[in-house]
């Protein structure tokens, strides 16, 4: 379900249905002209024009639910289109409800999953569905791993990779990092092929590329064929002092990642040890960037067996390890940078989570 959504009806079948929405999903709000009030308080009776009232909820909510003609609808959103990252959804709805359209942003506004939802909320009811991936049955390049928390790098090649992907063409599927279950079928489209080295990507054979990786690429031959998703993999344990800023933390973690080739935008989480007053840089950097901090008392930090124990940390912690043991304890996996030190106040050690 997406977020902030308005149905808007104009007849009083259509604030039948109008309802029936609302009976599953209470968080909609309702908009219907004045004339058809009917003295209830579940519904925002509106007396401007029906144009006007279309742009102002464009412009504020993250889906619009129209109750009248797929033309009319059409007329009306059009002077405020800007592009399918920033569009809301749109669906429209006749005024039987045998029909829900997803008119507008189908994937990356919801459109399309709202649809098949609302449908189910009438007998006889058809999602009406025309994106080609959707259509296809096949992967859905612009929104492989959203529900993840995955992030694409670079939307450059999206259309031009989604293009390969509806019409078949031959794509190389690179993945190294981040959750297995990401696509719903026990097997992939098969004109995708699964590869277990970035460099077979390099071949001509394939069209197109799917790479899934917590890695910088700089490979140019791949780069110009792919679309690079960024799992949350990654977990930065931090060993720090009470008055570590905010800016020694950033810098220290952007030239650790850098120097390992390894993206800012698969980092899951912070980690570090449990003090009995926050340390303010830590919290200024986790509010920033909104970057959650995972944080272990001494004892369980303790218990971890970690390469680089320190007799220093242990007499001032009471545990010989806090980046390394934190981070490794957060990511339930693999320490793959071990301590950094940026005297005099900061140490950083990378795990990577393992992903069943």
């Amino acid at each position: 379900m997406v977020g902030k959504t308005a149905v808007i009806s104009i007849t009083r079948h259509g604030i039948e249905i109008a309802r029936r929405i609302k009976e599953n999903i209470p968080e909609v709000e309702i908009y219907a002209p004045m004339k058809h009030n009917d003295s209830t308080s579940d519904i925002n009776w509106f007396t401007e024009q029906t144009s006007q009232l279309v742009a102002n909820l464009f412009k504020t909510k993250d889906a619009l639910i129209c109750i009248f003609s797929l033309g009319a609808v059409i007329r009306l959103i059009a002077p405020f289109l800007v592009d399918k990252k920033s569009d809301p959804a749109v669906l429209v709805i006749d005024d039987k409800a045998n029909f829900v359209i997803s008119t507008l942003s189908g994937h990356l506004g919801g459109a399309n999953a709202l649809a098949r939802l609302i449908a189910s909320f009438f007998m006889n009811s058809r999602p009406v569905i025309t994106t080609a991936a959707d259509v296809n049955e096949t992967i859905a390049v612009d929104l492989l791993g959203r529900e993840l928390g995955w992030e694409i790098e670079n939307n450059k090649n999206v259309t031009k990779v989604s293009a390969f992907m509806v019409n078949e063409e031959k794509i190389g599927l690179y993945q190294e990092t981040g959750e297995k279950n990401w696509w719903h079928s026990s097997s992939l489209p098969k004109n995708v092929i699964v590869v277990k080295s970035l460099d077979q990507l390099r071949s001509l054979d394939f069209k197109g590329a799917l790479i899934i990786s917590d890695r910088i690429i700089t490979d140019a031959i791949i780069l110009e064929k792919s679309v690079i998703y960024r799992p949350k993999s990654l977990v930065i344990g931090l060993g720090l002092h009470w008055d570590t800023n905010k800016n020694d933390i950033e810098s220290g973690i952007h030239a650790v990642m850098k120097d390992k080739g390894l993206s800012p935008m698969s980092i899951r989480n912070v980690s570090s040890i449990t003090r009995e007053i926050k340390i303010r840089g830590l919290q200024k950097f986790s509010d920033q960037y909104g970057i959650p901090v995972e944080a272990y008392d001494k004892d369980r930090l303790a218990a971890v067996k970690v390469p680089n124990p320190s007799n220093m940390v242990q007499k001032y912690e009471g545990t010989a390890s806090v980046s390394e043991a934190s981070s490794i304890l957060s990511s339930k996996g693999e320490l793959i940078v071990p301590k950094q030190k940026f005297p005099p106040n900061l140490t950083i050690a990378i795990s990577r989570i393992k992903f069943e």
